[in-house]
């Protein structure tokens, strides 16, 4: 009888994972840090660069670790009169700032309006907002220019920022996320005697944080990377942009590459640091956006 219960609670322990399980974890693992330093590696390579001397970065010699780390670079990247790096960075910020903030004010209006407020051409509208997605920016870049140029904003903050500020992406996306939005939270407030400008602000805003944080963060980052229209509205340097004062250490007649590296990996810093805190809200956010309605 002894025997039977020791066979029957040995029968019982739950086995551990095989030989063939450990090596495939092994192996999965293996393959993900291989990925993640093979992302990682062009960062390296940037900050590798910014902090080397000028004749390591071209040298037929060159190596993987810089023999000296030439952290005076980055004081050199602020004393430069010729390029004004803290102030396209300051001008950037300023201007990924209101856009962001712009964009997702008019975008979740809009998007709430397509999606809650029913009027006659609410579907006309909806698909001029998606014929817009499909017109290439480049067929829209010269008459944009035109009226920017028309009205004076050449060279302005105004020119920089205003046609940014909508975005039928971003409405598309909140109206997308609105429909899917519970109504019987819109109708508790309407109980409560609040109309369709209370609701929206009392109830569905507080309850969308996923949303136009993910949206906040994907409309701040492609303003501070925006470069081609900066860099035709920004005539004077007063009003370039960080991008547009990366690209003046390298033309035909500069040649400085430590300070554009090490610039790039200052330019780099802020994207990093927002995307680390809200990356989970930007999965989250197209989630509850783009599989709705």
């Amino acid at each position: 009888m002894a025997a039977i219960v020791s066979r029957s609670t040995q029968s019982g322990r739950p086995r551990g994972p095989s030989a063939w399980a450990i090596i495939r974890l092994v192996l999965r693992y293996a393959l993900l840090v291989i990925l993640a330093l093979l992302f990682l590696l062009p960062f390296y390579l940037i900050v590798r660069n910014g902090l080397a001397a000028e004749s390591e970065i071209t040298s037929p010699n060159w190596t993987f670790f810089p023999s000296t780390l030439h952290f005076e670079n980055i004081q050199e990247l602020f004393k430069d009169t010729e390029v004004p790096f803290l102030d396209g960075m300051v001008n950037s910020t300023i201007i990924a700032v209101l856009q962001t903030a712009g964009q997702i004010l008019l975008s979740a209006l809009a998007g709430y309006g397509l999606a809650r407020i029913p009027y006659r051409w609410s579907n006309q509208v909806f698909y001029a907002i998606l014929v817009t997605l499909m017109i290439p920016s480049a067929v829209i870049f010269v008459p944009t220019y035109v009226i920017v140029s028309y009205l004076g904003w050449v060279s302005t903050l105004q020119g920089l920022v205003v046609p940014g500020v909508f975005s039928g992406f971003t409405t598309f996306l909140f109206r997308q996320f609105f429909l899917g939005f519970p109504r019987e939270l819109e109708e508790a407030g309407r109980v409560d005697g609040l109309g369709y400008w209370g609701v929206f602000w009392r109830i569905v805003v507080p309850n969308s944080f996923g949303i136009i944080a993910a949206l906040s963060v994907i409309t701040f980052i492609a303003s501070w990377n925006a470069f081609l229209w900066p860099l035709v509205i920004g005539q004077d340097s007063s009003a370039w942009t960080v991008q547009v004062v990366l690209s003046n250490f390298l033309n035909a007649q500069v040649l400085n590459l430590h300070e554009l590296f090490i610039g790039a990996t200052i330019a780099i810093l802020p994207l990093v640091i927002i995307f680390l805190f809200l990356q989970r809200y930007i999965v989250e956010g197209y989630k509850q956006s783009g599989l709705k309605g």
